[in-house]
């Protein structure tokens, strides 16, 4: 998730954020839908564009984003009570990833479109590493559900307490691996500084 990002007086300002945690869903052989969405800019230059970034972008936390991942990720689960023992059988995942980007309302004179399309390219990019990290999270998770247990548990009440501290604990680190790769790419020298002052800066 990339955000902040208002360019005055040749000053940027850099806001990180992580990528938005929603509830869950499943199903097996699974492969998760990615999808974008888009918000619209305005302006004929680089530094134009960029500035209708800082007053369109999604609002998240009270600062503008120029883009950000989100996902829904629900669950389809069966418990199987085995003697005293519950055992989750059947742990299946759907997942939907969605990336936010800008795209400029009018069409670009050339020059303008090079810096645009190398700039929004890279900004792709980034959110998809995000994405990236949200599959991987999703595929821990399913690797260790299935067939996990709780003994003594006949209810199957255990075995869910048990759950969702594990999956907390795949999820804090999912938002980690995402706020240290923002961290990385939004430093002095970073692949995002770098975008943004080339589109600024350019035609």
């Amino acid at each position: 998730m990339i955000r902040g990002i208002r360019v005055k007086a040749g000053l940027v300002r850099w806001l990180l954020a992580a990528s938005v945690l929603q509830p869950f869903e499943a199903r097996a052989e699974w492969q998760p839908v990615e999808q974008v969405q888009t918000y619209s800019v305005t302006g004929s230059s680089g530094a134009a564009l960029y500035d209708s970034i800082g007053e369109r972008g999604p609002e998240l936390g009270g600062a503008r984003a120029v883009a950000h991942t989100t996902f829904k990720l629900t669950w389809t689960r069966k418990y199987e009570r085995r003697g005293n023992t519950c055992v989750l059988a059947v742990a299946r995942p759907k997942l939907i990833i969605t990336y936010t980007l800008p795209k400029p309302a009018t069409k670009l004179t050339t020059a303008t479109q090079v810096s645009w399309a190398t700039f929004i390219a890279g900004i792709e990019k980034h959110e998809r590493v995000h994405g990236d990290y949200i599959k991987e999270m999703v595929r821990d998770i399913e690797a260790m559900s299935v067939g996990f247990s709780a003994d003594d548990d006949p209810g199957c009440s255990k075995i869910r307490v048990e759950l969702t501290k594990r999956l907390g604990e795949l999820s804090a680190r999912q938002r980690q691996q995402g706020r240290d790769f923002d961290k990385v790419e939004m430093s002095e020298g970073g692949n995002i500084r770098r975008l943004v002052l080339q589109l600024v800066n350019g035609p």
